[in-house]
């Protein structure tokens, strides 16, 4: 009689952020039998968009990966839906934008605005930031409001949205933005096993011009005990 396999097991990503080389080397270090759950904001801020948009979709064409939207993504189509000078300007100062020029991002547009907002799994659930906790449908942009409301009608819920330097653990949810592209890791946890799975940012210190109320939401969010799984 032939052992039976284990079942597949999922890994959900935090931010990449144009980290392309360290999703790379992340997707390289877990199962190819096992499932990815990309969680949103695989776009803007980091030195090679274009190459972690490619990476992504690869995976998520092969049937290895979901990629869920996050609110970089949202708003990025929600910009180029219009042509007013609001959102012309803010494309302008969009580092995707900036890196794929215009063209190659309105081919992009129909991908990205048919991305997922929620992945279910048994017991747990991804979703970029949160849920509202008014109406409980996903909020990409949603921090405190969510984390200080959630009942647990959804089980666990793995997030990205906040980096932090180390996955962190607020009651049932739990928060993967290790900050790979501010020079933190880029981070995968199984929600099946609280395993972690890391690897280096691109870049060696974090940014001292960061937004003083980001700074400070990092600074709150270290002292948190970190969640403990796999080592490195």
């Amino acid at each position: 009689m032939q052992p039976r396999s284990r079942p597949a097991r999922h890994w959900v990503v935090g931010d990449v952020h144009g980290c392309a080389e360290s999703l790379h080397r992340l997707v390289s270090l877990l199962p190819a039998d096992d499932r990815l759950v990309l969680c949103g904001d695989v776009i803007n801020r980091g030195p090679q968009i274009r190459r972690a948009m490619e990476l992504a979709w690869d995976l998520v064409r092969s049937g290895r990966a979901v990629w869920l939207q996050g609110n970089h993504e949202a708003d990025l189509v929600a910009d180029l839906r219009r042509d007013d000078p609001q959102s012309l300007t803010r494309l302008a100062g969009c580092d995707t934008y900036r890196q794929l020029g215009g063209p190659l991002c309105r081919l992009w547009r129909r991908r990205l605005e048919s991305l997922p907002s929620v992945y279910p799994g048994r017991g747990w659930v991804a979703t970029h930031a949160g849920f509202d906790p008014h109406s409980w449908q996903p909020d990409l942009n949603i921090r405190a409001p969510f984390w200080h409301a959630y009942d647990g009608r959804y089980g666990q819920v793995v997030v990205g949205h906040t980096p932090g330097l180390s996955v962190r653990r607020h009651g049932a949810i739990v928060m993967v933005d290790t900050g790979a592209c501010y020079g933190g890791e880029l981070t995968a946890y199984c929600p099946e096993t609280s395993a972690l799975v890391r690897v280096p940012g691109p870049q060696p210190a974090l940014p001292p011009a960061l937004p003083p109320a980001m700074r400070a939401q990092l600074e709150s969010l270290q002292a948190k005990p970190p969640l403990l799984g796999a080592p490195r």
